[in-house]
């Protein structure tokens, strides 16, 4: 069966998203600076259509990160587009080419038909919790991985119900002071470390969730 996993960046002080998000802003206060490692990568770059960046060990991390994932799981906050009902014009933060190329299902309170994209990338709306996204998401990724896209809610549900296989925190040297702390709500999850690489920039510890 295909694993499921989340990789995402962390602050040393817990949040992955700063105070005071919002549409204009979305990773909140300071937010972007915890992704600031990966914008100056080769294979961000890459993935998102571009040239250049640092061929380092960040970037065989951002390209491991992506390498066998066949679907992803995101929540609404993710996606975008504010509470309540759908705005139709919404279509995400990413244009008409996202950076995903495979589908994605989006966890939501408010019903919304299949958006497909170009690049091979559909969002598919998912009303009925988390183990009817996953098991979508499942089917849709075949032998590859299902990861768990963010926010940190959607993150925190797959890790308290015990369905995530693997967390892989990218700790950035950054305090933030308050936002979206990630590791809030999970239970006591047994996290093994598996992997550490350390760059001047960022501390990537993958682990095992022992379920």
């Amino acid at each position: 069966m295909n694993s499921v996993t989340c990789q995402i960046s962390i602050s040393l002080d817990g949040f992955v998203a700063g105070p005071n998000r919002s549409l204009e802003n979305p990773l909140g206060e300071g937010g972007m600076r915890l992704h600031e490692w990966v914008f100056a990568t080769a294979a961000w770059r890459r993935q998102h259509g571009g040239e250049g960046g640092e061929p380092n060990p960040d970037s065989e991390i951002a390209a491991e990160a992506v390498a066998n994932v066949g679907a992803y799981i995101m929540g609404r906050r993710m996606f975008g587009g504010g509470d309540g009902a759908w705005d139709p014009a919404w279509r995400g933060w990413w244009g008409e080419d996202p950076p995903f190329h495979v589908p994605v299902f989006v966890l939501t309170h408010h019903p919304r038909e299949p958006l497909p994209l170009q690049g091979g990338t559909t969002f598919t709306f998912v009303t009925d919790g988390i183990e009817s996204a996953l098991e979508q998401a499942r089917s849709a990724a075949g032998d590859k991985d299902v990861t768990i896209a963010g926010g940190a809610a959607a993150v925190q549900q797959y890790l308290a119900a015990g369905l995530l296989d693997e967390l892989y925190l990218h700790i950035v040297p950054v305090v933030l002071g308050a936002g979206e702390r990630l590791l809030e709500n999970v239970g006591d999850p047994r996290l093994e470390p598996i992997k550490v690489v350390a760059s001047p920039t960022v501390t990537h510890i993958k682990y095992r969730v022992v379920n």
